[in-house]
């Protein structure tokens, strides 16, 4: 359940992880206001949320008035300055360090200044995005795994600034929704995606040089390691422009050439085979 002294969590973003995140607290009990940059982008994320719920209610695991009740708690908005009373800030847009920073320069100005703010970036600089604020003792990673509903982890990563407080506020936050809150250090990829990302972009390169088809590869994986799902599906789930963003920001900052992009990951990105999302990745939607 919901902790006493953090009532109100604002979420910047209604997509796929937003929305989850969104999810997750609203049925903890939180008051959740819920921010992106258009009706339709809220809208999206509001009928994802409901669909997600809607799961649960087949499965008997909640009734139709507890699904409302959850989305009832979800207010929607356009304009970052409903924020101004929020408790607690989780920001989900773009894996982009230029649009996140403007973000977090607006939440730093509307926001009051003990309110934590949290990015659920996958691979960009904590300690950075924390200096485009005037709060960084009060700022830190909250990484939830895809599908947030679903995932149990939260890698939850300490910037060079981060406070104690900081950190503990967050780790109980993660607590309160049912997740676990795993620490993690401020370094490029944390660890999910330092780990994940490179058995990708390897399941790509063996695609590339003629090894294996995309399904032959999946198919190692799938019944030779356990995995529940191929790596190139994971991809395709994720979004191969992700994956890319995720694979520069190994590749730069650590400057190890292990964690290069494949050529091929960079062609299918270019064309717009984005995966699931745009109805062709590795494979058709």
């Amino acid at each position: 359940m919901k902790t006493e002294e953090t009532k109100i969590i604002g979420v910047v973003g209604a997509g796929q992880m937003g929305g989850g995140i969104a999810h997750v607290f609203a049925q903890a009990g939180y008051e959740v206001v819920m921010h992106d940059i258009d009706r339709a982008a809220t809208d999206r994320g509001l009928a994802m949320i409901s669909k997600n719920l809607d799961r649960g209610v087949a499965k008997g695991r909640i009734s139709e008035d507890e699904k409302a009740t959850v989305l009832g708690r979800i207010a929607p908005c356009t304009d970052l300055g409903k924020m101004k009373d929020v408790d607690f800030v989780v920001e989900a847009i773009v894996e982009s360090l230029e649009v996140k920073e403007k973000v977090f320069r607006e939440l730093d100005e509307v926001t009051r200044s003990e309110v934590v703010l949290a990015s659920n970036t996958s691979s960009l600089p904590i300690t950075r995005l924390a200096s485009s604020t005037r709060r960084p003792e009060r700022f830190i990673g909250m990484h939830f795994m895809n599908p947030v509903p679903v995932m149990q982890l939260v890698e939850v990563i300490r910037g060079l600034a981060t406070s104690d407080e900081t950190y503990e506020k967050t780790k109980s936050l993660a607590l309160s929704v049912k997740k676990t809150p795993v620490e993690v250090n401020d370094f490029p990829g944390f660890v999910a995606n330092r780990i994940l990302m490179p058995m990708i972009n390897e399941a790509i390169y063996a695609v590339y040089e003629g090894v294996a088809g995309v399904e032959d590869v999946d198919a190692v994986m799938k019944m030779g390691m356990n995995h529940p799902m191929g790596p190139l599906t994971l991809a395709d789930f994720i979004g191969l422009d992700t994956c890319l963003a995720i694979m520069r920001v190994l590749y730069e900052g650590l400057g190890d050439p292990k964690y290069r992009p494949c050529p091929l990951l960079v062609k299918y990105v270019d064309a717009g085979w984005l995966g699931k999302k745009a109805g062709r990745g590795f494979y058709r939607y």
